[in-house]
């Protein structure tokens, strides 16, 4: 057996193979439902009922498409240009810390200039804090595998200092918290009596963006050069630690809106529970996309389905809510192995 490249592959085929994909997965997950001894129909309906079943559910699932599709962006970016970003979660958080310090009341401007700086200045916080592994990567030859990785247990360190020392709100009742964001720096609410908030539409503006620089711009054809081939971007004149750089940047920045979007979208104030591992659930949701800045939305809105209405689900049935990891995960492996077979055909000798 060995494995030959297709000539074309047809977008009929890109778009079914991550579908079947998702589908196997669903049926392979299916057995642990079994194994619980539940109805996998009635698992199922009540997975999907949980969330998009009522407008409060459907808003509470955008909600967490949200941060989603930034952190999944961010990953996306990165890997496009083999840049191995794990340390979406140390961003978000970096990005969250830089919109509490500017957000709490040293700077009390209106809600039009106030949300956009501190957009900004998550974006910068988290693309600086990705720079520091860059730059060992382009210059020392570091593995950023590892330096992204263990920067996330740094940052998290920092902010149990910060929200149990200097930052700790006064007024929390103890609580291990930072002072909350002044209203002015807090996102509007899209739909009355929901939590979905003006970070979706920043999400969804930020998703095209990306497709537009990734798709018609040469900062994009650079990214996606140095990802394929670097020695041959070398020799065709891409210089190609600038465009590593460039790429951790945007990288980074999209990870620390992630965490500004959490901040003043939904909590109001920096906690160490401010994300339950959605850098890291990022990563998972870019290669779903197969790092298309697009398809981040769609991989997205599924991941946060399957975990939202999981919770749904464990409720009315014996059935743990850790079934949506494992959805997610067999996923990404089916969804890998629909991406290989529809670059390459079988032939068996």
């Amino acid at each position: 057996m060995r494995l030959e490249p297709r000539d074309h592959v047809s977008l009929a085929m890109a778009i079914a193979g991550p579908i079947l994909a998702v589908l196997a997965a669903m049926a392979i997950c299916s057995l642990l439902i079994l194994w619980s001894g539940s109805s996998i129909t009635e698992a199922y309906v009540l997975l999907f009922k949980g969330a998009l079943g009522s407008r409060f559910a459907i808003s509470e699932t955008l909600t967490r498409t949200t941060v989603l599709i930034l952190t999944g962006l961010a990953a996306a970016v990165a890997f496009r240009a083999k840049l191995w970003n794990i340390g979406g979660e140390g961003q978000l958080y970096m990005g969250a810390c830089a919109a509490t310090m500017l957000g709490t009341g040293f700077l009390e401007w209106s809600p039009y200039l106030l949300v956009p700086t501190l957009f900004l200045a998550g974006a910068l916080a988290g693309g600086l804090l990705l720079l520091v592994p860059t730059l060992l990567k382009t210059h020392l030859k570091v593995d950023e595998v590892v330096t992204t990785l263990l920067l996330n247990f740094i940052i998290l360190l920092l902010v149990n200092y910060l929200v149990f020392g200097p930052w700790k709100d006064p007024m929390a009742m103890g609580w291990p918290q930072a002072a909350p964001i002044i209203d002015q720096g807090l996102l509007p609410i899209l739909l009355a009596k929901t939590r979905l908030h003006a970070g979706f539409l920043v999400a969804l503006a930020s998703a095209f963006g990306i497709w537009v620089l990734m798709r018609f711009t040469v900062w994009g054809y650079e990214i996606r050069a140095v990802g394929a081939n670097p020695e041959a971007a070398r020799f065709a004149g891409v210089p190609v630690n600038r465009t590593i750089i460039r790429t951790a940047l945007i990288s980074g920045g999209l990870a620390g809106m992630a965490g500004v979007c959490e901040l003043i979208g939904l909590k109001g104030y920096l906690t160490l529970d401010l994300s339950p591992g959605f850098g890291y659930t990022g990563i998972v949701v870019a290669m779903l996309a197969g790092l298309h800045p697009l398809g981040v939305i769609l991989s997205a809105f599924f991941v946060a389905v399957v975990f939202n209405g999981a919770d749904s689900m464990s409720r009315a049935l014996s059935v743990s809510n850790y079934i949506a990891e494992v959805i997610t995960a067999v996923s990404l492996l089916t969804v890998l192995v629909s991406m290989l077979l529809t670059r390459y055909r079988i032939r068996w000798k």
